[in-house]
């Protein structure tokens, strides 16, 4: 950390000379961009718009379940919950005609629902959760950052080795079948990142806004790509772009930093949009 800080501080910022907790929040930013920007082309090519907010409905109950048995850190009980809530997903898809929308409404009613009444349970108040709903980048600790960079690590590894193959089975799971991949792995290999990348970065992020960050990305990108290649460098860019500037904008502004974010976002997408293909 001390390399980077002395890089920081070459940086043309106020904040850059001496708080700390602004530099974590700017490596923070850029290891959890790529990382949205990565699993939103294929959130939005699979159509699971959605899935994040059922995800992140599971990690808060998953929360709920920890603070309820007095664990230190309750976000670990909140990724084994969304880690099995990802499979009972990906279980239950196989095993029914509905539509993934569908299943997602199901699993995301269901479980915000579980975890309000454990949150309130036996008089218990809502507040104290408060703030995974509004997030706050700036508290990131430095040992988290490097899980974050492992879990971007896992991730670019998975889509270097398994893109192609995760695709076609959420695309065209039959004929994904028929060439003998294995449909129901590929599908929860990428529901499990995506609930890990969920659960790990609510805390910092914000629950009521980190859907945007898995859908817009690769919105913007599809506007103005024009190859798969394209698609998925514009979509890492634009998440990048909209972390860093989203980051600056609520340091000066003195707002949230996960709002701003989705804010630059929604603004380049609107920016792009001219340039779509119709």
């Amino acid at each position: 950390m001390a390399l980077w800080y002395s890089l920081v501080e070459l940086l043309p910022f106020s904040w850059a000379h001496g708080l700390d907790f602004m530099k974590n929040a700017l490596l923070a930013v850029l290891v959890i961009s790529p990382l949205f920007g990565l699993l939103s082309t294929m959130v939005v090519e699979s159509r699971m718009s959605f899935f994040s907010d059922a995800l992140g409905h599971s990690a808060f109950t998953g929360i709920a379940i920890g603070a309820l048995c007095r664990l230190s850190d309750p976000m670990w009980a909140a990724a084994v919950f969304a880690l099995v809530l990802a499979g009972l997903f990906t279980w239950v898809k196989g095993r029914t005609h509905l539509q993934s929308d569908t299943v997602i409404g199901v699993f995301s009613s269901a479980a915000v629902a579980l975890g309000i009444f454990l949150a309130t349970l036996g008089g218990g108040s809502f507040t104290k959760f408060n703030a995974y709903l509004i997030g706050d980048i700036l508290s990131v600790e430095p040992a988290m950052i490097g899980l974050l960079a492992l879990l971007l690590l896992a991730v670019v590894v998975l889509w270097l080795c398994a893109f192609d193959r995760i695709l076609l089975s959420s695309v065209h799971p039959a004929l994904a079948a028929s060439r003998g991949v294995r449909v129901s792995v590929q599908e929860w290999l990428f529901t499990s990142a995506v609930a890990l990348t969920v659960t790990l970065s609510m805390t910092w992020v914000g629950l009521l806004v980190i859907n945007s960050l898995l859908v817009l990305p690769a919105a913007g990108a599809r506007n103005v790509a024009r190859n798969v290649r394209q698609y998925h460098l514009f979509s890492v860019l634009i998440a990048l772009v909209s972390g860093v500037a989203g980051l600056l904008l609520s340091y000066a502004l003195g707002a949230s930093t996960g709002a701003c974010v989705t804010l630059v976002l929604a603004l380049l997408f609107a920016l792009s949009f001219p340039a779509r293909r119709t």
